[in-house]
């Protein structure tokens, strides 16, 4: 008997999530290599370069199916606009999320995260996820309690690769 994964996609009113393909390497470097983007990130450095998206994309290629989960957010006319993922660790399920500048405010960092998080809770079976956001990204904020994200009350100070430094984060976490 031939056994076939079949790699998980999701679709939403307006984007679909997929796997990472190696093609996609071009775009992500152009969209990350964006100070403002990526200073609101925890693990993306600047500059950022080919080589970079190489590696990053890659991670799924050698990770435990349950412990990461990495997702390129495409957009129909568009192509590749942005990552949203999972990444387990010591039985605590964190999400990330990023969207290139060029798409922000319109609604696709949302949508993203709606659609992931309904594809964690049913297929990949959490019943609660955590995330995080700088304290001085009020855009990420917004868009965690609108994927239905509630504050846990908690900061911590958390790495900027691209800031070079640790920034206070709020904690939040989202319950099936």
């Amino acid at each position: 008997m031939c056994s076939i994964q079949i790699e998980p996609v999701i679709e939403t009113q307006r984007l679909r999530l997929r796997r990472p393909r190696p093609a996609d390497a071009p775009r992500v470097a152009k969209l990350l290599n964006d100070l403002e983007l990526a200073r609101m990130t925890h693990a993306i450095p600047h500059p950022y370069g080919l080589e970079d998206a190489q590696a990053y994309l890659s991670q799924v290629d050698d990770a435990d199916p349950q412990a990461l989960a990495m997702f390129v957010i495409d957009h129909p006319q568009q192509g590749p606009i942005g990552v949203v993922g999972f990444d387990s660790e010591n039985g605590r399920t964190e999400m990330g999320c990023w969207i290139g500048r060029p798409f922000w405010g319109c609604g696709f960092a949302t949508e993203a995260a709606k659609g992931a998080l309904v594809w964690a809770h049913r297929d990949w079976k959490r019943r609660y996820v955590l995330a995080r956001h700088f304290s001085d990204n009020p855009a990420s904020a917004s868009v965690l309690c609108k994927s239905g994200f509630l504050y846990t009350g908690e900061v911590r100070l958390s790495p900027s690769a691209a800031r070079g430094e640790a920034v206070p984060s709020r904690m939040m976490v989202w319950l099936a």
